[in-house]
């Protein structure tokens, strides 16, 4: 079975100058789990709810934060009030990042005319859940795990 028999056609994809905004919002509004990266018609990357989630790492608790024993009953309370301004700082500026800042690149891809074995085993190497799939040097469809396995499983019936 060849990729383009199980292949998303015609992928929804973001613009590599789009903010991450508009990124999270197409994957929540196809409920899918990644999107090609496009710049000025050429692939040139994926973002993924990982990367995406990514930007929420705010650091540990601050370690920076001493007060003397009679106070240290409201100590952890202040520490969490600083984490929560670091959280909302960052929730605030993830919105305008840009998604070439964080998508994954170089692409890895696959011809739509390979077979199924080779894409599963590109996923397996790279430890990756998608393959953006091209042919003729151009983004023709999209290939994840589930479409695979939906491939071996329809593959005998």
């Amino acid at each position: 079975m060849k990729v383009r028999d199980i292949m998303t056609k015609n992928p929804v994809t973001v613009s590599a100058d789009d903010p991450v905004r508009t990124a999270a919002g197409l994957l929540r509004n196809h409920r899918i789990g990644g999107l090609p990266v496009m710049d000025q018609g050429t692939l040139v990357g994926v973002v993924t709810e990982s990367d995406i989630i990514s930007l929420l790492d705010t650091g540990k608790i601050s370690a920076d934060l001493w007060l003397p024993s009679p106070l240290e009953v409201i100590e952890i309370p202040l520490r969490e009030i600083v984490n929560w301004e670091k959280t909302k700082t960052a929730l605030t500026h993830i919105g305008e990042t840009r998604v070439r800042n964080i998508m994954s690149h170089p692409v890895i891809t696959i011809d739509e005319d390979a077979d199924i074995e080779e894409a599963a085993g590109l996923m397996l190497a790279h430890k990756i859940a998608r393959l953006p799939v091209v042919h003729g040097g151009k983004l023709t469809g999209i290939v994840a795990k589930a479409d695979i396995i939906r491939g071996v499983g329809g593959a005998g019936a």
